[in-house]
């Protein structure tokens, strides 16, 4: 049983990547996306946050906390992995600026593939990184049909404003049923972590990360949300790819799982109250006796 929810949950999260990929394409043009990254200042502060305070924090975190050292190593591989296939949904339930979001994690992406060969050999001995290796998923998964939608979009806006919709619910429908199978088949996982400190390690990493891009986001509140989110969530794929491939101990894969778990459902409640935060500010701003159409 155990065996076919696994397959499930790496189908649902495979359908969530493409379809979000696909939505993301269908309602933006290349021209929305790149508009935010001409900002040069929050471009290099997103780059800052993500590639330099992330992993600093985790570092000063593992100074406190007596973590056992496969524990200590997949968290280090988490924080130097970002751009995560997640940012843009977390993106749309936070109100947030949509084009960015897809702007910032192409960027981080190609950040990661850049940035984690050359640093993690220089802080984990015995690490290999094959640039390609973590290249190949996220350009065919994420960027080939971020590439074909936005193609759609440009050439066929009637295809693209049916598809969209169907793209978004495919996408959400993936997202919950890949959260809650993951949760079940790491429920004991879970528990089995909580007297390790792994855990609440990861929570005030995430909690932390957060904050520090959400205050280097500004001064627009809609970016501020997505960078925020955007620092805390980390890109899974790159970071169990080199965990797997690197290490035999089964402790640097299941600290990596756990984290990424504990990071979704934490930035889905964020994104969510912030979201509703963002709506009622909008709808406050709107004078009385008027109504939006």
């Amino acid at each position: 049983m155990s065996e076919i929810l696994q397959v499930i949950t790496k189908l649902a999260i495979l359908v969530f990547v493409i379809a979000s990929m696909l939505s993301m394409g269908l309602s933006l043009t290349v021209r929305q996306i790149l508009v935010p990254l001409r900002n040069t200042g929050l471009v290099l502060l997103s780059l800052v946050a993500n590639f330099i305070l992330v992993p600093l924090v985790v570092y000063l975190l593992l100074q406190v906390v007596p973590l056992s050292k496969p524990f200590q190593v997949g968290l280090i591989i988490l924080a130097t992995a970002a751009g995560a296939p997640f940012l843009p949904k977390l993106a749309q339930v936070a109100k947030g600026n949509t084009a960015f979001s897809v702007g910032l994690m192409v960027l981080l992406m190609v950040g990661t593939i850049i940035y984690m060969p050359i640093v993690l050999p220089l802080v984990l001995k015995g690490v290999q990184v094959n640039p390609w290796d973590i290249a190949k998923p996220l350009i065919f998964l994420m960027l080939v049909p971020l590439a074909l939608s936005l193609f759609v979009k440009a050439r066929y806006e009637a295809i693209a404003a049916t598809l969209q919709p169907i793209m978004t619910q495919t996408s959400s429908f993936a997202l919950m049923l890949g959260l809650v199978i993951g949760l079940i088949l790491q429920f004991r996982t879970l528990i089995g972590l909580f007297g390790t400190g792994a855990l609440i390690t990861s929570a005030v990493f995430i909690v932390v990360a957060f904050i520090l891009g959400y205050f280097l986001g500004g001064p627009g509140s809609d970016t501020q949300r997505v960078l925020g989110l955007g620092t805390a969530q980390r890109n899974i794929s790159a970071a169990l790819l080199v965990g797997a491939s690197n290490f035999d101990d089964p402790n640097v894969v299941i600290i990596i799982l756990a984290a990424s778990l504990l990071m979704l459902v934490i930035l889905m409640f964020m994104g969510g109250e912030l979201g509703r935060r963002a709506e009622d500010s909008r709808q406050a701003s709107i004078p009385v006796g008027k109504t939006q159409r």
